[in-house]
């Protein structure tokens, strides 16, 4: 399901303040590595291995980076931060386009009538809600009609929470009492979404991993019921990931990847952290594309993910 569109000029300015915070640990960290060297050694590459590490990129894709950054320059070559960052940017971007095959969600057919569904996942506290909130007024003003369903009866504040975006936004919101059966929220959402010829209906779910077995048969139920309604439902699962987590970030996409079938990744709150490199190691390590992200409180500020204005706004001072 495309969104939004292509990054206007003001969207652009918007990634780059959001990003600022990464921007300037990352080059403030890359000038003193280059600073007095003119040859790619071992000790550059320790260093440049610590600020990619630090950054939040993650070990495994940090030596994926270096190991191809080494194929491409001779040791013996002179090059300035310029040259360094064209690398740099070059390499990431390809690592980030590896995953674009898995952005479209193959089960759902576009000419069908049935609504596009989307099933949020993610821990208590990565900004969930707020994310779908800000994803249904985007989705609104994109002239698209959507149904929210609070299927995280689990807490009363979830639903409420919910339930503020909705009147916020003018969309309809099917909810129960806290303690309902989430499934049995998510049945009514889609019959009701279903039967007023919605667009998108996205559905919220518990945020809670103290028990991974129970996630994982709650998120499989809730699954099994909607299919009942609309055929390969959910089309899309949508893991919340709080960026400014950096490596809690890994842990929790790693839990909800072995629960149920994420296929798309939202990233939050970049613009309080200069973890912004969380971005690159979770796309690459779990093989699920980032499908939007979170620079800001406002709600324009969810922006689509593109890989290549992203990798620009993090390497260009």
């Amino acid at each position: 399901m495309a969104l939004f569109g292509k990054l206007s000029k003001k969207k652009k300015e918007d990634l780059n303040k959001g990003l600022e915070k990464t921007k300037d640990s990352v080059f403030k960290k890359l000038s003193r590595a280059v600073a007095g060297k003119s040859k790619v050694d071992d000790e550059f590459l320790d260093n440049l291995e610590e600020i990619l590490i630090s950054s939040d990129v993650g070990v495994d894709t940090t030596l994926k980076i270096i190991e191809r950054l080494e194929s491409r320059v001779a040791k013996d070559k002179f090059f300035g931060i310029g040259e360094l960052n064209l690398l740099l940017k070059e390499e990431i971007a390809m690592l980030l386009s590896e995953n674009e095959a898995n952005t479209n969600t193959p089960n759902w057919d576009k000419n069908s009538k049935d609504p596009y569904v989307i099933m949020v996942v993610g821990v208590n506290g990565v900004g969930k809600t707020t994310t779908i909130g800000k994803l249904a007024w985007q989705f609104k003003n994109d002239g698209k009609k959507v149904y929210l369903g609070a299927a995280d009866t689990f807490r009363a504040a979830a639903v409420e929470q919910l339930d503020i975006w909705a009147k916020r936004v003018d969309i309809p919101i099917i909810k129960q009492k806290t303690g309902s059966d989430p499934a049995s929220v998510a049945y009514d959402t889609l019959s009701s979404a279903k039967s007023n010829n919605a667009d998108i209906v996205i559905i919220d779910t518990a945020g809670r991993l103290h028990n991974k077995i129970n996630l994982m048969n709650e998120l499989t139920k809730i699954k099994r019921v909607m299919e009942k309604i609309i055929p390969n439902a959910p089309h899309e699962i949508l893991l919340v990931l709080d960026g400014s987590t950096g490596q809690n970030a890994f842990q929790q996409a790693e839990q909800f990847t072995k629960a149920t079938e994420v296929n798309a990744l939202a990233v939050t709150k970049l613009d309080g952290t200069a973890k912004g490199g969380v971005v690159i190691g979770i796309s690459d390590q779990f093989k699920i594309p980032v499908k939007y992200i979170g620079i800001g409180e406002q709600k324009e500020d969810l922006q689509i993910f593109n890989k290549d204005e992203f990798v620009d706004s993090l390497f260009n001072q």
